[in-house]
């Protein structure tokens, strides 16, 4: 299991991609294919047309970094089906993971998780709001 920090995000190219690319080509089609910056941090994941192969390009501050694997058998799935015309999907740290070992979660059935709401401040009553509307009270 990948441990990320929950700022680093994940990106898989929807396309295959020619992996015979290194730093900096694959450094290009972040920023062409993704509309991304690839000094961001962010973990940036291509595939090869067969799917046996995969390349994760990243920066780590002092430079890139290329992780790749290659199946001896099987093939690398992603996780949901890709919207139209997407370029690519934004994946969690723990699918990134399962995809590297080669399971194929695509009859995996995702349950709905509690995420806390977005605490917004009305200045105009001088309270604190969650998402839906509803006080928060202070601590005092």
């Amino acid at each position: 299991m990948l441990t990320l920090p929950p700022s680093v995000r994940v990106y898989v190219a929807a396309e295959p991609t020619d992996l015979r690319k290194s730093f900096d080509g694959l450094s290009v089609l972040v920023a062409q294919c993704f509309g991304a910056d690839p000094l961001c941090g962010h973990l940036f994941v291509f595939r090869n047309r067969r799917g046996d192969q995969v390349r994760v390009l990243f920066w780590d501050r002092t430079g890139y970094v290329i992780v790749a694997k290659k199946l001896a058998r099987g093939r690398f799935h992603l996780a949901r089906d890709l919207p139209k015309g997407a370029t690519h999907i934004e994946v969690e740290a723990a699918e990134l993971s399962l995809m590297l070992e080669g399971i194929d979660l695509s009859q995996a059935v995702r349950r709905k998780r509690w995420r806390p709401g977005v605490r917004n401040f009305d200045a105009s009553k001088q309270r604190l709001m969650d998402a839906r509307g509803i006080d928060i009270q202070r601590a005092t």
